[in-house]
């Protein structure tokens, strides 16, 4: 498996979210140099938040990817009513 990286960052880990995608990376030139970017497409790396250390951008990627899970909740549409008698054994 290749490597992914983008602007001088080595992509350490990422997180999807519904279609969306979150990654973190290192810069690979500059000591203590984080970034969080959502992704489309695996290759489209936008909305960068950049830390001075890794545990920072760790929670950023969580904190990221967490949010659009709760947009994605607040946008579910509602489930029929589901009758428990139906469905006994």
């Amino acid at each position: 498996m290749n490597a992914r990286t983008n602007e001088g960052f080595l992509i350490l880990d990422s997180i999807h979210a519904g279609s969306s995608e979150f990654v973190l990376g290192i810069n690979m030139h500059v000591a203590d140099s984080f970034v969080t970017w959502k992704c489309d497409k695996g290759t489209n790396y936008y909305w960068g938040h950049y830390h001075s250390d890794l545990l920072t951008a760790q929670k950023d990627l969580a904190e990221r990817a967490l949010a659009e899970l709760s947009i994605l909740k607040d946008q579910e549409l509602p489930l029929p009513h589901y009758n428990s008698k139906h469905h006994e054994r």
